[in-house]
């Protein structure tokens, strides 16, 4: 298998490379030129059509893994990357139909040309090469990717101040990586005149560390409470540093209960992404607990920790500030990615949920996932998501389908939402699995 891959690439770069006369060889430059009069190139409006059109093409980045980290990548749900060098391994991977529309770019437009060449000689027949490439795509102001804002930091972002005293360390929208340090859910604090409550304790020992030197930037006062929001690894891993600080740590009593029966199992889960950034990771208890509500007076400023209802985890808890009408509402609600279906996930009572927030009537919420936005954002990004998925399932099941079709609903609408292509086929799976017995 290793001799027959290692002949085709010989053969691909062969076919890219000898377009002069036989055995003649020529440079970099004149071989680019070259491959540009044979294939076709598309600019950036183009390339904006075809993929608010057509979520059937695959746009394929081909430049190295670590250019991605550093410079980013366009944030299309149709984004895929895959490095030149393994284009002719890895495209099958993405591509079941040779016929299928394939736009390929990379920085500068230098590799792009010699990608979507291949591909060509390959059999693939609608391939496309965005000539604009990445940068100017970038400049331009269109959405893009990063997989990690703060280099020189183990926190994705760094905290911004969203409301008086309030600041929020918003995570990554994608999936937990070694590169984002398991920080892909929101990490929040707030400043009062007798003390700090941080929200989220952070996926890792480091993490929650990188975290408190931020709060030292803005106060010296002490971290008295530190409340998590479920008991899933992002949210609860760096619980030890707290406590190492003096901080009491708060959960809802499902949470705690999850910890105490699953902490290996939590623990092992993450270790496979953060592998050496989970240094210091100690697994520990919450040291209170609540059911409905907890209400913590901290000098001047009045804090509820709610448990409005059911959502992504039976353990999801919300935190609300009266005065300001601000929510963090934990997993409770999404925003910018699509929301992750779980087997223990009730979507029913998650609708019903909703009623309750909008009760509540927040000026501001700061979502588990996403940046802090309105209750119209969050609705969309949640409670529409979940309705209509519902509605779609149950058709299925009217019709008298099967898996298969719930496979197939169309969430193509999605396609652009964080973590759509990691979750949209599971949580079809799940609701139809959960819906067969409602």
């Amino acid at each position: 298998m290793i001799i027959k891959r290692y002949l085709l690439a010989l053969s691909c770069i062969f076919l890219v490379t000898n377009i002069h006369a036989e055995g003649e060889i020529i440079d970099g430059d004149k071989m680019l030129e070259s491959v540009n009069g044979q294939i076709v190139n598309i600019d950036t409006d183009e390339l904006v059509d075809i993929l608010d059109n057509d979520p059937s093409a695959v746009l394929v980045d081909v430049r190295t893994p670590s250019e991605l980290v550093k410079l980013g990548t366009i944030n299309r749900g149709q984004n895929v990357n895959i490095p030149r060098g393994w284009i002719e391994f890895r495209i099958a991977d993405y591509v079941d139909n040779k016929d299928t529309p394939i736009i390929v770019y990379c920085g500068r437009n230098l590799r792009s040309p010699l990608a979507a060449k291949t591909l060509e000689n390959m059999g693939y027949t609608n391939v496309k090469n965005y000539a604009d490439g990445y940068f100017l795509w970038k400049d331009s102001g269109n959405p893009v990717k990063i997989s990690d804002y703060e280099v020189d930091s183990v926190l994705y972002s760094k905290p911004v101040e969203f409301a008086k005293g309030l600041y929020s360390a918003i995570g990554a929208i994608q999936p937990p990586t070694y590169e984002n340090s398991n920080h892909n859910n929101n990490l929040s604090f707030i400043v009062t005149t007798d003390g700090v409550l941080v929200f989220n304790a952070g996926g890792s020992y480091l993490l929650a560390k990188a975290m408190h030197n931020e709060i030292k930037k803005v106060t010296d006062q002490k971290v008295k409470y530190v409340v998590l929001e479920n008991s899933q690894g992002h949210a609860i891993l760096g619980s030890s540093y707290w406590k190492e600080q003096g901080a009491t740590i708060v959960a809802h009593i499902e949470a705690y209960n999850e910890i105490k029966h699953k902490s290996e199992d939590i623990y092992t889960r993450a270790l496979r992404t953060q592998k050496d950034k989970l240094i210091g990771v100690e697994m520990i208890l919450p040291d209170q607990t609540f059911e409905g509500k907890m209400i913590l007076s901290m000098g001047d400023t009045s804090i509820e920790l709610l448990h409005i209802g059911d959502s992504h985890s039976p353990d999801d808890i919300q935190l609300w500030l009266p005065e300001q009408r601000i929510l963090i509402s934990g997993d409770t609600a999404f925003n910018q990615r699509l929301l992750p279906v779980f087997p223990h996930t009730n979507t029913a009572g998650w609708v019903q949920t909703w009623d309750k927030i909008e009760q509540l009537d927040p000026l501001l919420i700061i979502p588990g996932h996403g940046d802090p936005t309105d209750m119209d954002t969050i609705t969309k990004f949640t409670k529409d998501y979940l309705v209509y998925m519902r509605s779609q399932v149950e058709s299925v099941l009217d019709d008298d389908g099967g898996l298969l079709d719930a496979y197939s609903i169309d969430q193509s609408a999605f396609r652009d939402w964080g973590t759509y292509k990691e979750l949209h086929k599971q949580n079809a799976e799940r609701i139809f699995k959960q819906m067969e017995f409602e």
